[in-house]
């Protein structure tokens, strides 16, 4: 059946009651192997590391939210985006954001650069200066929007064509945003790419990543490399994924309304030299944020002007949480500095605009109010 709601889809797709049992939750595939009714002849399974039906039924969901044809699980974003590389040749060249989340950074510069894969940084904020730094042998526009940690959007429908005007992909990170938030498939994008260890998943309890995308040619290679690597996810963190995601929507509603308010109070806070969240008005990419996206998350980024400033306001937090990753229920702050972008060196940082007074909120789904409080007296500390 084909579900048109958002909020529908992410209940129901792949997620129907057990046709054995009737039970309305479906059962965790534990199995590590399937009996087979002859040599070579099964019912779909063989063993779990090449297919599994609680993974299964989690790609059929997530492929269904990214309006996607193909899902392919793995065990971390950091293994899906490894993934996506994996389709490239030595030789090959990717143009990428500038300030892309360090691990990515990491894996393209010193991972796959020693297999002849380079990648060239550019603001793609300019689709001129996007245009510039491709070359014949660019295969692959690597794009987040928003960014880490900056909130910087990428035009995806742009993108897009740029890429395809130079035969290159376009893949999207799209995991500050979600599925609920924006469908860069829906825009042009050949591929995109989610952490689901964090708004999918949603409780800070679960690493994972996928692969979406139409392309039954790029799907067939990415799940040979799903099988041959053995980089999956377990039956339990399928399931979990699958539980997760029933609130999605919901959950993306209350991480907007609370950010919102904490970009609105940071924004007029004298402690704050610069507030980056794209649902200001004030932001410079407001209006291509409105148009491609239709919740602006609980992503926000402040900076307070020096690392002295900012270790003053994370010491006065109550709430939020100092700690990695983003995307739960739970408020969590980040130093990306120090924390999420430590892997870059500090001239690559500065290059980029990540300051040391940088500070990167995920605001939770707790009480507005309390919120506010917090951030309130932690601002007036500094």
């Amino acid at each position: 059946m084909n579900y048109r709601g958002f909020a529908t889809r992410a209940i129901h797709v792949g997620q129907e009651p057990d046709p054995t049992t009737g039970a309305v939750i479906p059962p965790i595939h534990l199995s590590s192997t399937y009996a087979q009714d002859a040599p070579g002849k099964h019912r779909g399974f063989e063993y779990s590391r090449t297919n599994n039906p609680t993974r299964q039924a989690w790609e059929q969901n997530i492929a269904a939210l990214e309006e996607g044809s193909y899902a392919i699980a793995f065990a971390s974003g950091m293994a899906a985006i490894d993934a996506v590389v994996r389709l490239l040749r030595p030789g090959d060249h990717i143009v990428a954001s500038a300030d892309l989340y360090g691990g990515t950074v990491r894996l393209f510069d010193r991972v796959w650069s020693t297999f002849g894969i380079s990648a060239t940084y550019v603001d793609a904020r300019e689709p001129e200066a996007v245009k510039h730094a491709f070359r014949p042998e660019t295969r692959l526009l690597y794009i987040e929007s928003p960014t880490n940690p900056l909130l910087h959007l990428a035009d995806i429908a742009a993108m897009a064509d740029i890429a395809h005007r130079h035969n290159a992909w376009l893949v999207v990170d799209n995991t500050f945003a979600t599925p609920y938030a924006q469908q860069p498939l829906t825009l042009g994008a050949d591929l995109v790419v989610h952490s689901t260890t964090k708004y999918l998943a949603g409780h800070s309890d679960v690493v994972g990543g996928v692969v979406v995308t139409r392309h039954p040619e790029l799907a067939e290679r990415l799940r040979f490399f799903q099988n041959a690597a053995g980089a999956i996810p377990s039956p339990f963190e399928c399931w979990l994924c699958l539980r997760s995601v029933k609130t999605l929507a919901l959950r993306m509603q209350q991480h907007e309304r609370n950010a919102r308010a904490v970009a609105e109070l940071c924004a007029v806070h004298p402690a704050v030299q610069a507030v980056y969240y794209p649902g200001l008005p004030t932001h410079p990419q407001h209006e291509l944020a409105r148009r491609q996206m239709r919740n602006f998350t609980g992503m926000l980024s402040l900076d307070l002007g020096s690392a002295e400033r900012a270790l003053e306001f994370l010491r006065h937090l109550r709430l939020f949480t100092l700690a990695e990753s983003l995307g739960g229920v739970e408020s969590l702050v980040s130093h990306p500095a120090t924390m999420t972008h430590a892997s870059l060196s500090p001239e690559r940082r500065r290059s980029v605009g990540i300051t040391e007074g940088l500070i990167r909120l995920s605001c939770g789904i707790e009480d507005t109010e309390d919120l506010l409080e917090d951030i309130t007296q932690a601002l007036n500390s500094v």
